[in-house]
Formats: structure tokens, C-alpha cells, sequence
């Protein structure tokens, strides 16, 4: 595949090693040839390393297989994920994660990617709905459209809200930039 195909969540064979892309941004300057800025993650010690690549070069990537799983809970020795066909229990690392665990609480269904039974990514939903633990009461009279206040959501996650926003309220994030989306609908 070509650089400019790469997603985040792909898995790609860089000098010999199997890595994940975590993040791809294709640049075309004006004057100058296209590149892609690529950031992987090595599965094998969990370095991130940044990539420049040419938009024409060619990448290998590799299979990884797509299971449904479940995350339970997370302990001092990382995050319990349950296979949702074997019901099997596996631990998996804070590095697989990073700061995607902030938009999953427990029992929330997830894809996991895995190579060689051992897995090496998660993929985040776009959207992910969240409760408001904290943020402070709207200020009177105050009118203006643009102003945020600052919020803390049920897993830790903070992000800028309108002030129209109480504790209590269930919110859609966006997990590209942990963005308030809009009020989550009623169920």
C-alpha cells in the first residue's frame, strides 16, 4: 500500500518490525512534494517513533484480526478485556491503550486488534457518550455563545463544555480530539 493509505489502527512492517500507526497526517506544501507525518507504535518494546514518508512510497502492511471484546475493569497490573466469543480474560498494558482508556468505562464493548494472539491496538469509536461528574454551575446573565467551562466526565476525561452543561448530563465526545459533540438523546 502506498504511504498516503495509512490510518490510524493500521499495522505496518517498518524495518523488520511489526508496528501500529497511531497517527497520519498527509502534507502537501505548496512548492514541494507531498509527504506523509506518521506516528507508530513498535508492538515489540512499545516505542513511538515518528516517520516522514514520501506520499508515493510503498508500505507493507500486515493482517490483523478484529475481535469483539469488552472491557471490564483496570487494576495496577493494566486493563482486563474480555474476549466476547471464548468469554476468555486477558490483561493487556497501559501502552496499548495510552489515553484512549479515558472514553471507556466498564463493561463497554470494543475491537481489539490482535496478531498472532496477542493484541496490539484498540480501536476507539468515534463517538463515545459520558456523564458529567464535575464542572461549575452557569453563571448568571451570562449570555454569550462562545464561552466554555471546563468539565470532568465519569472516566477521568476533561474536556470544555457550554455553560448551559450540568453535572448529571450524559455528553457525546469525539475520540479523535475528546471534543464535546452535543447532548446524548434520551432513551
Amino acid at each position: 500500500m502506498k504511504a498516503t493509505e495509512m490510518r490510524p489502527g493500521m499495522a505496518v512492517i517498518m524495518d523488520g518490525k511489526l508496528a501500529v500507526c497511531v497517527q497520519s497526517v498527509h502534507v502537501t506544501p505548496g512548492n514541494l512534494r507531498a509527504f506523509v507525518q506518521a506516528k507508530i507504535r513498535v508492538v515489540a518494546d512499545g516505542t513511538t517513533l515518528e516517520r516522514r514518508l514520501r506520499a508515493t512510497e510503498d508500505i507493507e502492511g500486515a493482517y490483523l484480526d478484529r475481535r469483539d471484546m469488552e472491557y471490564l475493569y483496570s487494576d495496577k497490573s493494566g486493563h482486563v478485556l474480555m474476549d466476547s466469543v471464548t468469554y476468555d480474560q486477558i490483561t493487556v498494558s497501559d501502552v496499548i491503550f495510552a489515553e484512549g482508556i479515558k472514553y471507556f468505562k466498564p463493561n463497554t464493548s470494543l475491537v481489539a486488534l490482535v496478531h498472532e494472539e496477542k493484541v496490539v491496538a484498540i480501536e476507539l469509536p468515534k463517538v463515545v457518550e459520558l456523564t458529567v461528574t464535575e464542572t461549575t454551575p452557569q453563571p448568571k446573565g451570562a449570555t454569550a455563545t462562545n464561552q466554555l467551562k471546563e468539565a470532568v466526565m465519569e472516566t477521568g476525561l476533561k474536556t470544555r463544555v457550554p455553560p448551559f452543561i450540568e453535572v448529571g448530563d450524559v455528553l457525546r465526545i469525539s475520540t479523535e480530539d475528546g471534543s464535546y459533540l452535543a447532548r446524548a438523546k434520551d432513551k
